[in-house]
């Protein structure tokens, strides 16, 4: 499908459940943003959710969004249970113009929603020439280290920088060994996921995704993993005034309220300390860049190339609508 008429499309369903066009148009871009950088966990396969949840009055589709200023770098933002992009957008903006007038931006958000991807609002700091370090909780996937009971969230990490190039060095990653929406992707559509990645609710290993969504995913190396994923929680749910310590809820199959997830987003400038960042960036990815390769890799990247080459081939092309999404547009509009 063409972008501007899926734009259309979309913003004519957001708007339907009661979003403001500026909010509508907000949510719509993310969600094509996720689809042309080829995270479709993240995109289209989740906008039935939001709906649901919209009309469940469970997200608050005209928010009464309020912005507190702690200091001329700190800001604190009760979202109102608004839909996470919306919230998101205007904190990322807030940690950017914090930043740019005082070196350092930090913006923490209360009674927010799911937001899609970091890495989305992690470019748009970059592309002001801004370092930035986002968190997010989510609902519970992942047992902490020594438990059988899934308690954290896939708790995404997110650091970007200017990379000295038009190639943003955008690093998000869940601490998970895949994300939780591959495994829903995967689950609406009969297929099975990588060995290795989650157990079954008995305990035992599974590539079935139904079964994996019953019961545990695995996090990234084990206790240091489970580790960061504590951290997340820490920072973008205790330190928030959000839900924390498995409180989250699954926006999917929980409907007995909102879900307040908590984010935190931090910004600074990159000549606090020195005035040759750029240039020292570009040395820093050249020298590694130039290591040895092992056998079968043409090129080392760095965090951030892969999406933006994946952006760019498929933003000329028309974006892809599997049958089952095209039954959920049908039925929204």
């Amino acid at each position: 499908m063409n972008k501007n008429n899926l734009e259309t499309i979309l913003i004519k369903i957001f708007k339907k459940k009661g979003l403001n066009a500026n909010h509508a148009k907000i949510c719509s871009n993310a969600l094509i943003n996720a689809e042309q950088v080829g995270a479709y966990g993240h995109g289209l396969s989740r906008l039935k959710m939001y709906c649901d949840r919209i009309e469940k009055k469970l997200i608050n589709p005209r928010p009464n969004i309020r912005i507190k200023k702690i200091s001329q770098s700190i800001t604190c933002i009760d979202a109102n249970n608004s839909i996470g992009f919306v919230a998101a957008d205007i904190a990322i903006k807030k940690a950017i113009q914090n930043a740019k007038k005082t070196g350092i931006g930090l913006v923490a958000i209360k009674n927010s929603g799911h937001y899609g991807l970091s890495g989305y609002y992690a470019e748009q700091a970059v592309k002001k020439n801004l370092i930035t370090m986002i968190y997010t909780n989510a609902p519970p996937a992942v047992a902490p280290y020594g438990s059988s009971k899934s308690l954290f969230g896939t708790n995404p990490i997110c650091f970007g920088t200017p990379s000295g190039s038009k190639i943003p060095f955008i690093l998000d990653t869940s601490i998970s060994m895949i994300n939780r929406g591959k495994i829903r992707v995967a689950a609406r559509n009969n297929k099975k996921i990588p060995v290795g990645v989650a157990l079954d609710k008995f305990g035992n290993p599974t590539t079935d995704a139904k079964k994996a969504l019953q019961g545990v995913q695995l996090p990234i190396a084990g206790f240091r993993g489970s580790g960061l994923a504590w951290m997340v929680d820490i920072l973008s749910g205790v330190l928030t005034g959000s839900n924390h310590a498995g409180r989250v809820k699954d926006p999917f199959d929980n409907f007995s309220g909102p879900q307040n997830i908590g984010h935190l987003f931090i910004t600074f400038k990159t000549n606090l300390f020195v005035k040759n960042f750029n240039s020292r960036i570009k040395e820093n990815i050249k020298i590694i860049k130039k290591l040895p390769k092992i056998r079968g890799v043409k090129k080392i990247m760095y965090p951030g190339e892969n999406k933006y080459i994946r952006y760019k081939m498929n933003s000329k092309k028309e974006i892809k609508i599997s049958q089952i999404i095209k039954k959920d547009l049908e039925i929204l509009k």
